[in-house]
C-alpha cells in the first residue's frame, strides 16, 4: 500500500557551524499518483499523499457535483492498479444506477496537481458547480476567540507535518472548537477532499454548524468545494482570493482569511462571528 513518507539521504549545508555542511537522513513527504475510476473508466489523476484515498475520491466525487451523499456510491475500493511492485494507486467507484455518470470533456480536464485542483478547467464557468446545500439560513455563531484558538489546535494535530515539514493540512471543526477530523496531503484540494470524503462516508452531510479549517490560502477551488458539503464557514491561516471572496458571498457562506491568533480578516459572512 502507498506511504506518507520516506527517507532519504541529503547534505544539509550551515555556514554558520563547523563543518559547514553534513550528511544526514532527512524523511520527505512521499508524493505519488491516485488515478480515480468511476465503473471502472479513468475520471481523473491526482497527485497526493497516500492514505485516506478513498475519502479523497469521494471527496473529489462530491465537490464535482458528480455525488451529493453516500447513498450514491454503491462500492469504492481500492484497486491492483499496473505498477511493479504494486501500490493500489487507483480507486475505482461504482454509482448508484441513479446517478448520471460524469461527463468528459475538453472543457473539463480531470487532471490535477498537487498544487492546484482546478488547473486544467477551461473556464470559471465550468467549475461554479451548484451545490445541493443553502447554506445561507444557518444560524451557527462562532466566537471569534475560539476561532483564533483553531490553528493551533490544527498544527498541534499534524503528525506526518511534525517529521516532513511539507504538507498541508485541512480540519473540521464543531463551531465550539473541537477537532473532528484532520487530514495532511501535499495538495491543499486533496488535502479537503480528504475531510470532506470523510464526512460523506459518515453520512454528516450537510456539514451544518461545521467550521472547515485549511493551513494555506482560500482558493476560489476549496470554497466551492466546502459549499459543496453544505459549509457555513470556511477559515483559512493565509489570504483568500477575489474568486473566493466573491463564491463565498453568492453561497451566504462565511469567509475568514489570516486567522492568527489573536488576528482574522472576515471577508463575508460576518454575522457568523461573535465577539
Amino acid at each position: 500500500m502507498g506511504r506518507k513518507t520516506t527517507r532519504r539521504s541529503v547534505v544539509t549545508v550551515d555556514l554558520s557551524a563547523s563543518p559547514g555542511s553534513r550528511r544526514r537522513q532527512d524523511e520527505l513527504a512521499a508524493e505519488e499518483p491516485l488515478e480515480i475510476r468511476v465503473g471502472k473508466k479513468p475520471l481523473a489523476v491526482t497527485m497526493r499523499t497516500p492514505g485516506d484515498d478513498i475519502d479523497l475520491a469521494m471527496g473529489f466525487l462530491l465537490g464535482e457535483g458528480v455525488i451529493g451523499k453516500s447513498g450514491d456510491i454503491v462500492t469504492a475500493q481500492l484497486c491492483a492498479g499496473t505498477d511493479t511492485p504494486n501500490t493500489y494507486n487507483v480507486v475505482d467507484i461504482v454509482l448508484d444506477p441513479h446517478v448520471p455518470p460524469p461527463v468528459t470533456d475538453l472543457s473539463r480536464n480531470f487532471y490535477t496537481t498537487s498544487a492546484c485542483g482546478v488547473c486544467g478547467k477551461a473556464s470559471i464557468d465550468a467549475v461554479r458547480t451548484k451545490s445541493l446545500f443553502d447554506v445561507t439560513p444557518d444560524p451557527m455563531r462562532v466566537a471569534a476567540q475560539t476561532l483564533v484558538e483553531l490553528p493551533g489546535k490544527l498544527r498541534a494535530a499534524q503528525r506526518t507535518f511534525d517529521r516532513t515539514g511539507g504538507l498541508h493540512a485541512a480540519g473540521l471543526f464543531t463551531a465550539e472548537g473541537e477537532l473532528l477530523v484532520l487530514r495532511e496531503d501535499v495538495g491543499r484540494h486533496n488535502a479537503v477532499d480528504k475531510v470532506l470524503g470523510w464526512a460523506l462516508k459518515e453520512g454528516r452531510l450537510p456539514l451544518a454548524g461545521h467550521v472547515l479549517l485549511v493551513s494555506g490560502r482560500a482558493s476560489f477551488e476549496l470554497t466551492q468545494k466546502a459549499w459543496m458539503a453544505g459549509v457555513p464557514l470556511l477559515a483559512a491561516v493565509s489570504a483568500p482570493s477575489t474568486l473566493a471572496v466573491e463564491l463565498a458571498d453568492e453561497a451566504g457562506m462565511t469567509l475568514v482569511g489570516f486567522l492568527r491568533e489573536p488576528r482574522m480578516n472576515i471577508y463575508a459572512g460576518a454575522q457568523r462571528v461573535t465577539f
